[in-house]
């Protein structure tokens, strides 16, 4: 397996020390009824995002910001469009309308933070970053869901292939429809080499499989607070994590596990469905 080493980028797992991320400060122009958003408050939204880049910053991460384009209401959610891997970063191609010239967009923010960008999905490729969990560091999980599709699973095989990464399939469920976010994401989040939050009610039985394989914990979300994003835990390094204050349950049960919980305010983030791992591009891990 090729060596990471750059100092500006390279992510081969979920939860190694988080030391270079971009974010997308928010628009608070466009349509967000019809990107899917309970209608936030523009000015409590951007305060929400600085408080989180505040607790990124405090915890030692750099953080590189850019501005969402005016319009581009889900942009803010950087995990989506482009996914970075030990090589370079990948531009993704994404099925949801409102979201579709957010690639490009967020390609060329990571190369301006240095990233070079190493392969494009093509043809009736789609995918989000969502749908992709690092299980290790040969080991990538991908969920097949009404937004990552087969042909992307194709490509991102080859692709990944030439860093000696696996590309393990794990299919989503129906849950609420193709109009509603599902991603693997939504369900599991590694939180250090052997510790996963995981929903299980919605969790692939392959991805529990894998899991157990490679002998990671269970800390099981709340059923009550999946859409307070109490699955969608950030790890800043292992055992050191960034969740939505809304999770309080959740984030008793990762403090018992003996994880190291930091929140931001999330209200008016959460109404776009996006937890902390949505809200960042991971650039360099490690």
């Amino acid at each position: 397996m090729p060596a990471m080493t750059s100092d500006t980028f390279g992510v081969r797992s979920m939860s190694a020390d988080l030391r270079r991320v971009l974010v997308v400060r928010p628009t608070t122009t466009g349509d967000f009824a019809g990107a899917g958003w309970r209608t936030p408050d523009g000015g409590a939204l951007l305060r929400e995002h600085a408080a989180f880049v505040e607790v990124l910053d405090g915890l030692g991460v750099e953080v590189v910001v850019a501005d969402a384009p005016e319009g581009m209401v889900d942009a803010c959610f950087a995990y989506d469009p482009v996914f970075v891997t030990g090589a370079g970063a990948i531009e993704l191609r994404m099925v949801k309308p409102a979201r579709r010239d957010e690639p490009a967009f967020l390609a060329a923010e990571v190369e301006k933070a240095g990233v070079p960008v190493i392969g494009r999905l093509t043809g009736t490729a789609t995918a989000d970053g969502g749908d992709m969990c690092w299980l290790d560091e040969s080991t990538l999980a991908v969920g097949r869901s009404y937004r990552t599709n087969r042909a992307a699973h194709d490509q991102l095989a080859e692709i990944l292939g030439h860093e000696g990464v696996t590309v393990e399939r794990a299919d989503l469920p129906h849950h609420l429809g193709a109009a509603h976010v599902m991603h693997l994401m939504s369900v599991v989040s590694p939180v250090a080499a052997d510790l996963a939050v995981v929903f299980e009610p919605l969790a692939p039985v392959p991805l529990l499989e894998l899991l157990a394989e490679r002998g990671y914990r269970i800390v099981a979300a709340d059923p009550d607070e999946l859409d307070d994003q109490g699955c969608n835990v950030l790890a800043v390094r292992p055992g050191v994590v960034v969740m939505a204050d809304a999770a309080p349950r959740t984030r008793a049960a990762l403090e018992a596990a003996g994880v190291e919980v930091h929140t931001y305010p999330a209200a008016e983030v959460n109404k776009g469905d996006g937890g902390p791992t949505c809200l960042t591009r991971p650039l360099l891990r490690g």
